[in-house]
């Protein structure tokens, strides 16, 4: 009875079993908590589905949550990859609709990948991964257009300024580049017809098809005036009775040579008279006032006629200017038919704009329009705060000219300055996160230096030379990748970074100058062995794995360790080639220079004397003749002729010459070919130098493509096809000493050519000073020394200063130059130049040093001359004429 009572209550619990017990594997049952975390475990690993996994979280969460967070995490993850493929989805129809829309939307492409990363998308995935790379490859191929338009834009400027300078020129130096110009426009336009021809044209920016056509059709226009203006100089030339051209320059060179006195005609444009005080303010203007502006308008309008019928007339000319200081101040007071008549002349002179006081409210309110739009903007194309700074100054910079010469309107200036300012407060948030940014740069860039400086102390024993300059290497990108920061604290953080990096490098350094100093040692170890009368193979052997443990221990500047490494083996490499020409036979014939060598040896003996000239003309000559010998194809031979090239790789390079001009046959492995008037393979040429592999160290891959596949292909392309790949165009493969004659020739000739520019550069600069001290405007250096930096009309002003007496001060125009060139200032003048960038901070519409250095040359060179002058301004003309 006893044990009977003992048995029924376990078994009364084994039958009150949870109902998910099985499902789970007994987890349910587990008596502790880890060992049901297990089985939960182990029944995740079996992929249940998402409604039982759902039943047994919301039955174990009741009992032991820690065991139902792996059910509760598994459920996550399902949801979350749910989201994400309804996500991928979702972005997937976007970028098809951006692919698919004519036009392209740019913009929109560019903004769809930020957007997607952001709504969780994974764009590592497919399709999105797929979809990215076809997004960017078309917004590049827009962004290329656009860059390529406005150069051809800034190309039609420079073509016209070009056909303009001409005309100040002699007509028969117009017509000797005539039709090189022409052949130049004519490029110009082909160039034009392919990008409006591009598939990717139409989604081009709205504001790059009108510059081009406007390029287009003024260069058209100046080339056209420009013909027609030669064939009529030179029809007068011919004729006497011809009329004269319209070019003033051409028109005295004909009246010189019938023999007329040359007519100057001088337009002077007066000044406009200062406006009187207006008795009635504000008021209807006096008689006085309208007279006054009536003779204002009257003498700039003249002179403006003048200069348009003279065909001197192009905008932002001296008249068009004093036209518009008069519509400023006597704008006010004149009628229509003044203003008609004005605005009509300012169109002749090329000025676009003209003058439209009837349209200066409207282009207000356009102005407070896109004031307006800087802030209120669609989702995705909100400005950033230096395009908004920027818009703001274009802005108020149209309102000033609307202002010339109309009526002030208050309520219009009210909306607008209201909406410039309320733009100018992100402006001013832009400003604080760039100074945020700076300081976290700067303190990042302080915690680098001391992180350089503890690194230097802790591997000052250090003798892993290499993790060394890996780890200088890493300090350096780091250097530049640690964010900007203004140019004065760069000035004060760049000076610590460079004595920290020093010490950091001295122990480098100082292994490498013992390496070199060891490397030397045995370079001429190797002349002396190569010049012994008997070559030590074992002697040979173990300097070279000297070398070898040498260079695997202290790294050097690649470059440089290559230099070291030939000039050790040449040697060398000479015993063992003298070596095979003594052993005679075959190695005499191995070693024998074919003609295509000869000429590239003579070619180079060329080049070496014409070094040694020091004309620049006679060393290009001389490399374009190596070149040409380089690529040049051997000659051919006769049957009972010797190969002149006997050597593997030479056999080598006739093999696969003959595979390129005939397609390979199917070849027959077999042990020997015993069919009449065939040769046995010759052995390889015997001579090398010891350790040379047979397959020329190519490898093995090389002397799997020389055997071919099965059929002849390679096997690597059985079943796909033979690939094709474009090869470049090179003459035959030179000898050893062919190749290092040519090689050192073209070293030394890049090396003369270098020491030629900068002795010329030199020169230039010491006659200009020379000139400057002189005041001889006849000592100043031509253009063509000078450098393409110096264009004529700059050259023009420098000899204008020089040949003038001195007036002036030139050190606000030195400091300038400095600072276009980023030279040094002297100490003495540090002050001042902060102080002038402060002011230049002010000026925000004036150009910068950099675009107006050669009109600050023509102030220094007016200014009178002294010794730090001289020097300062040296010193800025080496990087300026340089850039």
């Amino acid at each position: 009875m006893s044990d009977a009572s003992e048995v029924n209550p376990a078994s009364a619990k084994n039958s009150e079993q949870h109902p998910l017990d099985a499902l789970t594997g007994g987890a349910f049952s587990a008596e502790t908590s880890g060992d049901r975390a297990a089985r939960i475990r182990d029944w995740l690993a079996t992929q249940p589905t998402v409604e039982q996994l759902q039943d047994v979280h919301k039955e174990l969460s009741k009992g032991d949550k820690s065991a139902a967070r792996a059910v509760r995490e598994r459920l996550d993850e399902i949801r979350r990859t749910a989201n994400q493929e309804k996500i991928s989805v979702e972005w997937a129809e976007k970028a098809e609709a951006l692919l698919a829309a004519v036009p392209f939307d740019a913009a929109a492409a560019a903004a769809w990948q930020r957007d997607a990363a952001k709504a969780g998308a994974a764009l590592s995935r497919e399709p999105l991964s797929q979809f990215k790379a076809q997004l960017v490859e078309r917004v590049k191929a827009v962004e290329d257009l656009q860059h390529r338009t406005q150069v051809q834009r800034e190309v039609a400027l420079l073509l016209a300024q070009r056909i303009e300078v001409l005309s100040t020129k002699s007509w028969k130096d117009a017509k000797a580049v005539l039709e090189a110009l022409g052949a130049d426009v004519a490029r110009w336009q082909e160039q034009a017809k392919e990008l409006t021809g591009d598939a990717s044209w139409s989604s081009v920016d709205g504001r790059f098809p009108p510059q081009l056509e406007a390029a287009s059709a003024q260069l058209a226009l100046v080339w056209d005036a420009f013909q027609s203006a030669l064939a009529l100089t030179e029809a007068a030339a011919a004729d006497e009775a011809a009329p004269l051209p319209t070019v003033p320059v051409w028109a005295d060179e004909i009246r010189v040579a019938r023999g007329l006195p040359p007519e100057a005609a001088a337009v002077e444009v007066a000044k406009p008279a200062a406006p009187r005080a207006a008795a009635g303010g504000r008021g209807k203007p006096t008689s006085e006032q309208v007279e006054a502006a009536k003779a204002g308008l009257g003498q700039a309008l003249e002179a403006l006629k003048a200069e348009t019928a003279a065909g001197n007339s192009k905008a932002g000319s001296e008249a068009v200017q004093a036209m518009r200081a008069a519509i400023k101040t006597h704008g006010r007071f004149v009628d229509e038919a003044t203003v008609s008549e004005v605005h009509d002349a300012l169109l002749a002179a090329g000025e676009a704009d003209g003058w439209q006081r009837q349209l200066a409210d409207k282009l207000r309110e356009d102005l407070v329009a896109k004031a307006e739009a800087l802030l209120n903007r669609p989702d995705g194309q909100v400005l950033g705060g230096r395009k908004i700074q920027e818009t703001l100054r274009s802005l108020r910079e149209q309102w000033k000219q609307a202002d010339q010469g109309a009526a002030a309107n208050h309520a219009l200036w009210k909306k607008f300055d209201e909406a410039c300012n309320a733009a100018y407060k992100v402006v001013e948030s832009w400003h604080d996160k760039i100074r945020q940014d700076s300081t976290q740069a700067k303190a990042q860039r302080l915690a680098l230096i001391e992180e350089i400086k503890a690194w230097a102390a802790e591997h000052s024993a250090s003798q892993d030379w290499k993790n060394m300059l890996r780890a200088l290497r890493q300090f350096g990108e780091r250097w530049r990748e640690s964010g900007h920061i203004g140019e004065k604290l760069f000035a004060e953080l760049q000076p610590l970074f460079k004595q920290a990096m020093a010490a950091a490098e001295a122990p480098l350094q100082a292994a490498q100058k013992a390496s070199l100093e060891r490397r030397h040692a045995m370079i001429d170890e190797a002349t002396a062995l190569g010049t012994a009368p008997s070559l030590r193979i074992d002697a040979v052997k173990a300097l070279q794995q000297r070398w070898q443990a040498e260079a695997q221990v202290v790294p050097l500047d690649r470059k440089h360790e290559q230099k070291l490494w030939d000039a050790f083996r040449k040697p060398l490499d000479d015993a063992f080639n003298r070596k095979s020409v003594e052993r005679g036979g075959r190695s005499q014939a191995a070693v024998e220079l074919s003609e295509h060598d000869r000429r590239v040896l003579d070619a180079s003996k060329a080049v070496e004397a014409a070094n040694a000239s020091g004309d620049a003309q006679k060393i290009h000559a001389a490399l374009a003749e190596l070149e040409a010998a380089i690529k040049a194809q051997p000659a051919k031979t006769g049957d009972n002729q010797p190969q002149a090239q006997t050597e593997p790789a030479a056999e080598a390079d006739a093999a696969e010459a003959a595979a390129v001009a005939k397609p390979a046959r199917p070849v027959v492995a077999v042990r020997g070919d015993d069919r009449p008037g065939m040769k046995k393979e010759a052995a390889a040429a015997v001579g090398g130098r010891p350790g040379d592999r047979k397959d020329g160290g190519r490898g093995r891959d090389a002397a799997r493509g020389e055997r071919g596949g099965r059929d002849g292909r390679d096997s690597r392309d059985a079943g796909r096809g033979r690939r094709e790949f474009a090869r470049e165009e090179r003459g035959p493969r030179l000898a050893d000493p062919a190749f290092r004659a040519q090689r050192d020739a073209v070293e030394h000739a890049q090396e003369a050519l270098r020491k030629l520019a900068a002795q010329a550069h030199g020169e230039a600069l010491t006659q200009l000073l020379g000139a400057w001290q002189a005041r001889d405007a006849a000592q100043l250096p031509s253009a063509q020394q000078l450098g393409g930096k110096v264009t004529a009309p700059v050259r023009t002003s420098w000899s204008g200063a020089v040949a003038a007496a001195p007036k002036g001060n030139a050190a606000e125009a030195l400091l300038r130059l400095e600072m276009a060139a980023d030279v040094h200032t002297p100490a003495d003048q540090l002050a001042a130049r902060r102080a002038l960038q402060l002011q230049m901070l002010t000026r925000r519409n004036d150009p910068a040093p950099q675009q107006t250095w050669g009109q600050d040359v023509a102030t220094v060179l007016g200014s009178a001359i002294d010794e730090a002058s001289a020097r300062r301004l040296q010193t800025a003309l080496k990087q300026l004429l340089r850039k």
